[in-house]
């Protein structure tokens, strides 16, 4: 079977942040927005696309529909099935982005572990909004 690369349409705008050379994410805040990353992952694990799309940040339901988010995120993952593991693989703070606005950015990869598929890699990017907290605003899987 071909290997196959994922690309939610949603995050096409952060595609390319795997390029980003930052520094490990070292402040407090990172724990929170690893928090975040991982409530709104277990959304998207358990099927429930729309609340995942309310949970994710504004720039992320700005850039997508929700029902395309819904179609597409079902799409991709229904093949996977279910998650077996996910561990932390690395997080990186960062306050720019090509092609987002400058703002407090935390990029975690964590290795993934899927029914179908025994090695991903998602990367999940985790925006702090202006009141203070952290959401999802890119995810990609491969």
């Amino acid at each position: 079977m071909r290997r196959r690369t994922v690309h939610f349409s949603a995050m096409a705008v952060f595609a390319v942040l795997l390029a980003v050379g930052s520094s490990q994410a070292q402040e407090p805040s990172a724990k929170v927005a690893q928090d975040s990353a991982e409530a709104w992952l277990s959304l998207v694990d358990s099927q429930n696309y729309a609340a995942s799309w309310h949970e994710a940040a504004r720039l992320f339901r700005n850039a997508v529909a929700q029902e395309k988010w819904q179609a597409t995120a079902q799409a991709v993952r229904t093949p996977l099935g279910p998650i077996t593991s996910r561990t932390v693989k690395s997080a990186t703070y960062a306050t720019t982005l090509l092609g987002a606005p400058d703002g407090k950015y935390v990029v975690f990869q964590f290795n993934a572990t899927f029914e179908r598929k025994s090695a991903a890699i998602e990367t999940v990017t985790t925006i702090r909004e202006n009141d203070g907290t952290w959401h999802v605003g890119g995810y990609f899987i491969n």
